[in-house]
């Protein structure tokens, strides 16, 4: 697995850089060779921040966790992680109809519960074009967290959302 490290407003040293390197080895086993990680440190005020993203044939796998010290936080944030390689590896098992092959778990006690939950609801709606300033009002009328609109620039689909910081993110989608 390649890893690269990315610093924002945080210096990693190099036993950091062992340490996490040797954990995510642990991890191999899900993934082989192909796969990428990029761990992000960032501190703000006197809270530290991990972020690991791996990315393996096209599948996203992303983790973040707080706390004191980044040291502690790589025993938080591998867990999490390996929680969604197990659920994802038992979907894609099961909807192949074949045993799942147990390979151990690194970080978990056991096995997480697999259970997805159902659509309740659908709505659909006309996609009329506006621009972006409109869908950003449309949020705050509406008070949703996020906002699917036509844009009337680009003439494609977007999502608007808001951050926990309170600023919004844009996503365009292709096709």
């Amino acid at each position: 697995m390649k890893v690269t490290f990315v610093e924002k407003k945080y210096k990693i040293g190099n036993r950091f850089k062992d340490v996490m390197t040797e954990k995510l080895a642990k991890l191999d086993k899900y993934f082989g060779e192909d796969a990428t990680a990029r761990v992000v440190c960032s501190k703000q005020n006197k809270v530290e921040k991990l972020e690991l993203n791996i990315t393996n044939k096209g599948v996203l796998y992303r983790a973040e966790v707080s706390g004191d010290n980044n040291y502690d936080n790589i025993d938080l944030v591998l867990p999490k992680l390996e929680k969604q390689v197990v659920r994802n590896r038992e979907k894609l098992t099961k909807s192949k109809r074949t045993a799942p092959k147990s390979l151990g778990f690194e970080f978990l006690e056991e096995e997480p519960e697999l259970k997805l939950p159902e659509i309740y609801r659908t709505k659909s709606f006309e996609l009329n074009p506006i621009m972006v300033e409109e869908a950003k009002d449309a949020i705050e009328r509406l008070g949703h967290t996020f906002y699917i609109f036509l844009n009337a620039e680009t003439g494609r689909v977007n999502v608007l959302y808001k951050r926990n910081d309170n600023k919004y993110g844009l996503i365009e989608v292709t096709f």
